[in-house]
């Protein structure tokens, strides 16, 4: 890629990201479990890739080329085929990282075993499993030339079994979905001498295939692994006479029979079983991926906890405010000043005892909340429905529109209303992605406001793996201007709404971002300290990264901190004032977006849920809001300080996509530690 590229293509930048996650899995100073984690969690975004991303450039070749829409096919292939081409070499870097995992494990007495390397006992037990826990949820698939075949569904592995009979000759070709729904994909066999055994589902099946298939005539079996993946993007329906829980639910239908994009199979399987499997499904030869024995590595981030010193990390302690702690009721601290919340490490618990106070408070008459992603067993939820039963008046706006969570989110819907809950759906056309939380209270006959608003969503189980922020506050300017954009929310208007303190998607995101980098420009020039920083999860749209060019070449400081996808080439700017980037991969899942502008020396601090990508800034419903607190601010900055420090979890970005870490001659620096210890220095009990 040559240095004067103005765009990094995203999709290859997204690449890139996730091969730093797998830099993570590759870690030796990582421990062994949380590396076999990392492996889940690349995987599982490639599936995810897969089914979004190439599904939609494979869309692309589909569309009719006009003048008003020009599609370059000739590019989209050629970008089809790089990804095809660094998805191989990822996967081999996989194979082998796994591998390694593996063999270190046994030298912490825990050992992978298949159905080949089990002793009497071991079979037996693995045969007693089957038998009791796992032969009724076994529904094999006989595959005939002559007979269709089967539908494969969406990201679900299949053991394809080649039968055969060493004195007729025959053969014959089955397919076992694997049922992971069902049962634990790992099986922990009984220790033997203090050794861990474990042993995959699939090994469990395969050990008990003259089970299966012992109604009919055949000798000899072997299984392989495959799993198709499929177009996972949802058409919805712009028609506002359907309700949109029925349009989703239609489209939900549709996904899980998407066009394939992608097949990855064990490169161990016979090839007559492979080409009769490729002349069924029409697969394209792009669209082959070799792979191991086992596929669907997601499964390894809920991986069996097995009690061995050093596996896992050790569980952080939560850090406790000791404002919040020694107070009668939350809303007398926020009725004095702003509390900043940083997750994981303080816990989500403050949020929960906000709602469960406003649930049963006498003074407390409205919450309204926007909802995008909730916990399986969601306490969010819970405390809505328990102030619904308390006589609350409760909104909540549940975006069904949340990839992957549609379903999920509408039985969570379907919850609140039946409880008695406003519920809206959302807005057409647009997400509502905000992270907001209003709470209405009569105070001496007057109404006050209490707000929570944050960069990470409502789920208590993704806030003790994600870093993210949020504030309370009764600030006066920003709560009513948070009430205004539940009224944008309800009456979709967005011509009709002004905004002072907040940023507000679609309506000013773009316009007050392009003044406050101008601004910036304008310092530069006056002698003033100019200077930006911004930490986020992805930064694509073209016009934003422009400007940060033009502040860049201006002179104005610009570093940022980009865990994800950066379509910004640092190299394009300025050799004089080159582009700061690192992106950070650890422990936790770095979320949050701040935005810090000089301003002249007069510092302006913003948080929020958008990152600088087109969809957030012109598709949905996004708050960025100011930090108007002088202690919030100077922890803000002292946390993006720590950041760019970082010296041992940090990677730099550059032109070339290589993921150097950023590395010093000073002390180890771990942001997410350091940060941790700050927070527990000054603001722990």
């Amino acid at each position: 890629m040559a240095k004067k590229v103005k765009l990094i293509n995203r999709e290859l930048s997204w690449l890139s990201f996730n091969d730093r996650v797998l830099q993570e899995a590759n870690d030796k100073s990582v421990p062994l479990l949380e590396r076999l984690k990392f492996l889940g969690i690349f995987s599982s975004n490639l599936d995810e890739f897969f089914r979004v991303r190439v599904a939609t450039n494979k869309r692309l070749l589909l569309v009719k080329s006009t003048k008003e829409q020009p599609i370059n096919k000739k590019q989209i292939q050629d970008l089809l085929i790089d990804i095809h081409n660094k998805v191989i070499i990822q996967q081999a870097k996989f194979n082998k990282i796994y591998e390694e995992i593996i063999d270190e494990l046994k030298g912490k007495k825990v050992y992978f075993i298949d159905e080949k390397r089990l002793n009497n006992l071991q079979l037996l037990e693995a045969r007693k499993y089957f038998k009791e826990e796992v032969i009724n949820t076994i529904f094999p698939l006989i595959l005939d030339i002559k007979r269709t075949f089967p539908f494969l569904r969406d990201n679900t592995i299949y053991l394809a079994c080649k039968l055969s009979n060493k004195l007729t000759k025959a053969k014959k070709f089955a397919l076992i979905p694997l049922p992971t729904k069902l049962k634990k994909r790992f099986y922990l066999l009984k220790e033997e001498g203090g050794t861990t055994y474990v042993m995959f589902i699939d090994d469990i099946i395969r050990t008990n295939l003259d089970v299966i298939f012992s109604s009919i005539d055949y000798d000899h079996y072997e299984a392989y692994t495959i799993k198709l993946t499929r177009d996972a993007e949802i058409d919805i329906e712009s028609d506002l006479s359907i309700d949109i829980v029925d349009n989703m639910r239609n489209s939900l239908k549709l996904r899980k029979k998407g066009e394939p994009v992608r097949l990855i199979y064990d490169s161990e399987i016979p090839s007559d079983l492979l080409k009769f499997i490729n002349q069924k499904l029409k697969i394209k030869p792009e669209e082959l991926i070799p792979g191991q024995r086992y596929h669907n590595f997601r499964d390894f981030i809920s991986f069996p906890n097995i009690k061995k010193l050093n596996l896992k990390y050790k569980p952080i302690e939560p850090l406790y405010i000791k404002d919040l702690d020694n107070s009668r009721s939350i809303f007398d601290v926020i009725k004095t000043k702003d509390v900043l919340l940083s997750h994981p490490y303080q816990p989500f618990t403050y949020v929960i005892r906000l709602l469960r106070e406003a649930a049963i408070d006498p003074d407390v008459t409205t919450i309204k909340i926007t909802l995008y992603r909730v916990a399986e067993n969601s306490n969010v939820v819970n405390a809505l429905i328990n102030a619904v039963k308390n006589g609350k008046k409760v909104i909540v706006l549940m975006e069904i529109k949340a990839r992957f969570d549609e379903e999920h989110n509408i039985f969570w819907s379907n919850k609140l209303k039946e409880e008695g809950a406003t519920v809206i759906y959302g807005i057409p056309g647009y997400k509502v992605h905000t992270k907001l939380c209003l709470i209405e209270r009569k105070e001496n006959k007057v109404s006050n406001f209490y707000a929570h608003m944050g960069t990470g969503n409502y789920n208590g189980d993704t806030a003790k793996i994600y870093c993210d922020h949020s504030v309370l506050t009764s600030n006066k300017k920003i709560t009513s201007e948070i009430n205004k954009v539940f009224t944008l929310i309800l009456d979709f208007k967005p011509e009709k709404y002004k905004f002072n303190q907040l940023i507000v998607s679609p309506i000013n995101m773009r316009s007050k971002f392009i003044d406050m980098i101008d601004n910036e420009i304008a310092h530069k020039k006056s002698g003033n300290p100019a200077y930006i920083k911004f930490k986020m999860n992805s930064l694509v749209d073209e016009q934003m990264i422009d400007k940060l060019y033009e502040a860049s070449r201006a002179g104005v400081k610009v570093d940022l901190i980009i865990r994800g996808i950066c379509c910004l080439n640092p190299d394009f700017s300025s050799v004089k004032n080159p582009i700061n980037i690192v992106s950070i991969v650890d422990k936790f899942l770095e979320h949050a977006r701040i935005y810090i502008f000089g301003n002249g020396g007069n510092e302006k601090i913003y948080m929020g849920s958008a990152d600088l990508m087109t969809r957030n800034i012109d598709n949905r419903v996004e708050v960025t809001f100011p930090v108007l607190d002088s202690n919030i601010k100077n922890d803000l900055r002292s946390l993006f300080d720590i950041q760019q420090s970082d010296n041992t979890k940090a990677r730099i970005i550059d032109t070339y996509q290589i993921n150097d870490y950023k590395s010093t001659k000073v002390p180890a620096i771990r942001s997410q530690d350091e940060f941790y210890n700050y927070l527990k220095i000054k603001h722990s009990v």
